[in-house]
């Protein structure tokens, strides 16, 4: 079967959605937590980052993230496009990502499976559904 692999333009587009899904649950988070009668400042933050960091990491275990979802696009195991992503996996992709930022895609387009810097260290690939 031939792998479809998704562009920059779905890439960073599936990117933007994470971002404004992200918001929205730590808009939903704050509001839900004021609430509460005196909710100490270091809960809120510890709650604002393990959403920042947790997200991505745990909805690829599970499949995809909500852009990803809507841009039918998935990121699977590079030695097996039919797997998903084991938690070891997403847990060093991500960070890679992150650190990186836009220079991790700079190598989408030097290699034919549009793999960029974190995709390799992970051992993972994205492609079209």
């Amino acid at each position: 079967m031939q792998e479809h692999y998704p562009e920059l333009k779905e890439r960073l587009q599936s990117t933007f959605i994470d971002t404004v899904f992200i918001l929205m649950l730590m808009f939903f988070t704050a509001s839900l937590l004021d609430s509460f009668k005196d909710v100490p400042d270091w809960v809120r933050f510890v709650l604002f980052i393990g959403l920042l960091f947790a997200y991505e990491p745990i909805c690829m275990v599970f499949g995809c993230t909500v852009g990803n979802y809507f841009k039918k696009i998935r990121v699977r195991k590079y030695a097996d496009s039919s797997r998903k992503l084991n938690i070891l996996q997403a847990a060093v992709r991500y960070p890679v990502k992150v650190m990186l930022g836009w220079v991790s895609f700079v190598t989408i387009h030097s290699n034919a499976q549009r793999r960029a810097i974190h995709d390799m260290a992970a051992g993972s690939v994205m492609i079209k559904l």
